[in-house]
């Protein structure tokens, strides 16, 4: 059982060292690509009808476009662009979104 505690450890230390530093910029051509449509280059949108998103909190975001790609959240349009994105999509925007400033 010693042995084991200290390998445990060793493991968690090495996957998290290869967890993906998100890169907003990157984040910032994925919005202006797939997200501005509906949501604005700023992440402010021009209509009601879809949320801003520009200064959400990035955990929020990520879990967000996660569950609309995994289908545990339901919108087909969300749905089916989330379906489109890596991984690192995800943490890309997040970051990106979540560093713009809200709308007042």
């Amino acid at each position: 059982m010693k042995s084991f505690i200290p390998r445990v450890l060793t493991g968690l230390a090495l996957v998290a060292g290869t967890a993906h530093a998100a890169n907003p910029e990157a984040g910032k051509a994925k919005v202006e690509a797939v997200c501005a449509a509906c949501h604005g280059i700023a992440g402010i949108s021009a209509s009601p009808a879809f949320p801003n998103l520009a200064g959400q909190k990035e955990a929020y975001l990520q879990a967000a476009l996660t569950a609309y790609k995994d289908g545990s959240r339901k919108n087909p349009i969300m749905g089916n662009l989330a379906a489109g994105l890596s991984d690192t999509d995800i943490a890309d925007l997040a970051a990106y979104l979540s560093g713009l400033k809200r709308c007042e």
